[in-house]
Order: C-alpha cells, then sequence, then structure tokens
C-alpha cells in the first residue's frame, strides 16, 4: 500500500497485521480520491476507523490542511503514527485512541468541524448507521461536510433519508462500495 499522489506520493505504507483491518486497495483509493480531489485542499478532514490511516494521509498529501485519526486498537494507532513519520505530515495530523463514539463526543465538546468525514467500520454491523445517527445533530458536520462511508456491497442505506441524510452519489467496486451522504440541504454531488 502507498500514498497516490500529492506531496507523499508513491512512499509505501505500513498496514495493520491480522483481520481486525481491510485496507482499502491502492485502485479503490485512487477512485475515491479522484472523486473529491477538487474539494480537498485546504479542508480539515475526519478518519473514523482509521486502520493503517492510509486515507487521512492521502487526504493530508494531496492538500487537506489538518485530518484526525480515530481508532482503538493499540496495533492502529502504532502504524497510523508510523505511517505519519514516514510520511513527514505529523504536523498536520491528531490521532486519538479512542472508540469512534467516544472521539466524536471530545470533538464536538471541543466545538470542532469537518469538511470531509470518512469511516471504514467494520462490515455488517450497522455502525454506520450509528455513526450517522451520533453526527446527525452534531456541530462536527456542517451545511458543505460530505460524510464518505465504505461499506460492503450488501449494506443498505435507505434508513439515511429518514434520518435526514441525503445520498449524493455511491460507487460500487467488486466487493464493497462508497456511499457520499450530506445533510439533505445538499445539492447532488456528482
Amino acid at each position: 500500500m502507498r500514498v497516490i499522489a500529492g506531496s507523499a506520493r508513491r512512499l509505501l505504507l505500513k498496514t495493520v497485521e491480522g483481520m481486525e483491518t481491510r485496507p482499502t486497495t491502492d485502485r479503490i483509493k485512487e477512485t475515491l480520491f479522484n472523486i473529491i480531489q477538487n474539494d480537498l485542499y485546504g479542508c480539515v478532514f475526519l478518519d473514523l476507523f482509521a486502520g493503517s490511516g492510509a486515507i487521512g494521509i492521502e487526504a493530508l498529501s494531496r492538500g487537506a490542511k489538518r485530518a484526525v485519526f480515530i481508532d482503538n486498537g493499540n496495533r492502529q494507532i502504532s502504524c497510523i503514527r508510523d505511517n505519519l513519520r514516514t510520511t513527514k505530515l505529523e504536523e498536520k495530523a491528531e490521532v486519538m485512541a479512542s472508540d469512534v463514539f467516544s472521539g466524536l463526543s471530545f470533538l464536538s465538546a471541543k466545538g470542532r468541524s469537518f469538511d470531509f468525514i470518512f469511516m471504514d467500520p467494520p462490515y455488517d454491523h450497522m455502525l454506520e448507521k450509528q455513526v450517522l445517527e451520533a453526527l446527525r445533530d452534531s456541530s462536527l458536520v456542517h451545511e458543505d461536510t460530505r460524510i464518505i462511508v465504505e461499506a460492503s456491497l450488501n449494506t443498505d442505506f435507505s434508513w439515511a433519508a429518514p434520518m435526514g441524510y441525503q445520498i449524493l452519489r455511491s460507487k460500487e467496486y467488486k466487493t464493497s462500495k462508497h456511499v457520499f451522504l450530506a445533510r439533505k440541504t445538499k445539492e447532488p454531488y456528482l
């Protein structure tokens, strides 16, 4: 796994050993960032269930101003910190060793907000729904925040609209998909 583009281009990233994480492949990561590239420069990025930190690091490499990484595994936190050192992006990053919900509560209490919120929770546990419930009335999400969920292909998002979210786009791959959401006031993002 490597950084695809930007200031840390081509640098190799460590991954977390074992079955606890599923690193996003370089090809899928490249597709994702081709979709959001034009809005990354100067943004504040939140990477939930961060694993190796590859998504947030890619955002920083491509011009994001800051990124916050949240994961609760010791090996994941160590891997994220190692990858930030390798890419020399430590100064733009904040790494939180916390479960996602405690991390969101802490960030909300600090009055933080984000332009992009990316999450790659364990598949088929409905954690994405729980996170979106936690974000629904949160100050972490502003009018232009884009939320991106990496999920299994069979994950149903029919609950998103009644919860107050609009699905802006969905991009399917062989075994997973990215679903782009925003609060309902947002125009479709193509």
